[in-house]
């Protein structure tokens, strides 16, 4: 296996949707957390691509998928999610999210309950009372916890070809200087 995989597109829904398929073995949906893609993941990828077919999607306005006019909402990311995997052929898959993706993954198993086999959350957010109220008019009970400051914002988004003006504007005043 090599250690970057070829990245597709679908056609989910009204949104061209960026993936990576990672290794070969049960599906697993990797979902990344705010204001990152699934470079976020880092080394641990390869560890699971080693025994898992790992589909490592960018979500609405993150990394290579592009923002598109409907609000940035679990309940959309997670129909995203659940046409994705159907479309790939996929009967059911292991889906493990991370903060934002968390959020997203647990959704996919509420409303799409048929294509979770297994579901794994991390840091992932319950309540919004933590969350910066700038960050609320954009992604409803996320936080850009993945970050860390305005200059890493903006690393782990400047090799992405899209950008969303939305997402940077309501969460960079959350960050710290």
């Amino acid at each position: 296996m090599s250690k970057t995989a070829a990245g597709r597109y679908a056609f989910v829904k009204s949104l061209k949707m960026y993936y990576e398929i990672h290794g070969t073995g049960e599906p697993l949906v990797l979902l990344h957390g705010g204001v990152g893609a699934s470079e976020m993941f880092g080394p641990l990828l390869p560890v699971l691509a080693e025994r898992r077919q790992v589909i490592a999607v960018h979500l609405q306005a993150h990394g290579r998928t592009a923002d598109i006019d409907r609000p940035l909402r679990f309940e959309l990311m997670a129909e995203d999610i659940a046409a994705l995997v159907k479309q790939l052929g996929i009967e059911r898959a292991d889906v493990v999210g991370y903060s934002l993706g968390g959020g997203v993954a647990l959704r996919t198993a509420i409303q799409h309950r048929e294509v979770v086999r297994r579901l794994v959350l991390i840091s992932t957010p319950f309540t919004t009372t933590s969350s910066p109220p700038a960050l609320l008019t954009v992604i409803p009970g996320s936080r850009p916890c993945a970050a860390g400051s305005r200059e890493s914002l903006g690393r782990s988004i400047s090799s992405s070809p899209t950008r969303s003006p939305r997402l940077l504007t309501a969460a960079a005043p959350a960050l710290p200087v």
